[in-house]
């Protein structure tokens, strides 16, 4: 009994770590992609690099679908689509993984918040439960 509570709170932890992780990344991509968009055509890479590193992002994306198509609860997958989705700016198309990981991980917030940001850029409607998070405006509360 001890050792499955413990493993459970290691299983939780190492959810957590991932979660932040993925995270993290993903707010970079996302500042990464936006702070590019003012950089001079060549400063970093020439065109035909930057074709390549498209292609390369394309074929990962594929391998994705692929492993999903398979396998629909893939987390490992599913953060990968999310993350290369946000990297080549295909906001929309990172909502449905998104919605997958959190309805695989409610008990991480940062999912939650990552797709709320998502559906915000994209102007999709987010879900319902962002009522129980606004703070009432009323000076009767």
């Amino acid at each position: 009994m001890f050792e499955g509570s413990r493993g459970k709170k290691i299983q939780r932890v190492i959810v957590i770590l991932i979660a932040l992780a993925f995270i993290g990344t993903s707010v970079f991509g996302i500042f990464a992609m936006f702070g590019s968009a003012n950089q001079q055509p060549g400063s970093d890479l020439s065109r035909a690099e930057r074709e390549e590193a498209i292609q390369e992002l394309q074929v990962q994306e594929e391998n994705y679908e692929v492993i999903l198509a398979r396998e629909p609860e893939n987390q490992v997958a599913l953060q990968g689509l999310v993350e290369i989705r946000l990297q080549t700016g295909d906001f929309e198309n990172a909502i449905a993984p998104m919605e997958k990981l959190v309805e695989l991980n409610p008990e991480v917030p940062e999912y939650q918040a990552l797709l709320d940001q998502l559906k915000q850029t994209t102007n999709v409607a987010p879900e319902n439960n962002q009522e129980e998070t606004q703070i009432p405006t009323s000076p009767d509360n």
